[in-house]
């Protein structure tokens, strides 16, 4: 239907048939399957999760001049952590594929979402630790940069969850021995970690 704009009764008319038309959503089939939505984030852009006790998120912005972007990655005045820089090391992961479970007894991981779409989690399996067995989930990459801190004993792991190859900028607060690694794994699809991490990869 074709308005014309200055015909001002025609919008008075138009406005009353809908509020003639406003109804409650009880009486919508299945409103009482449906469940409000919940915002992953503050009106401010905080993450709207409760950290694993030890892990930390930094989120990043990208200073852009005219040559390009400069984004910083990790500076000690931030204050997430205290552990030492030894050593970087870049890592990439295909499209759908799943990088997870890892876990350390003294290194402390910090983990750089440079590029991609990644969800990356941690699991709190440490008993006796006031967030056991908690689950953080930080959705990070290109458009959303952010440096996750994991603490020793903390699972963790990710997923590229884009269409295209995904990086993370890793620095350990200890350097990788090729002769005893700090690192063990539980791979994600075992019966194991499905018994002891309550989280689906989806």
């Amino acid at each position: 239907m074709f308005l014309d704009p200055l015909r001002s009764d025609t919008l008075r008319d138009m406005n009353d048939q809908k509020r003639a038309s406003a109804f409650s959503l009880d009486s919508v089939d299945g409103f009482d399957a449906a469940a409000r939505r919940v915002s992953y984030t503050t009106s401010s852009g905080v993450p709207r999760i409760q950290p694993i006790e030890g892990v930390a998120l930094r989120l990043v912005r990208p200073a852009s001049h005219p040559h390009g972007h400069l984004t910083e990655v990790f500076r000690e005045d931030w204050g997430v952590t205290d552990a030492p820089l030894v050593q970087v090391t870049f890592t990439t992961t295909f499209p759908g594929r799943v990088r997870a479970w890892g876990l350390h007894e003294f290194t402390t991981d910090r983990l750089f979402a440079a590029t991609g779409s990644l969800c990356i989690v941690c699991y709190d399996g440490r008993q006796g630790s006031p967030t056991y067995g908690a689950s953080n989930e930080f959705f990070l990459g290109e458009y959303n940069q952010g440096l996750v801190i994991i603490p020793p004993g903390v699972y963790h792991g990710w997923k590229n969850i884009g269409a295209n190859e995904a990086s993370i900028v890793s620095m350990p607060s200890r350097m990788y021995d090729h002769e005893s690694p700090d690192r063990y794994e539980l791979r994600w699809d075992s019966p194991e970690a499905e018994q002891i991490i309550p989280y689906v990869w989806e």
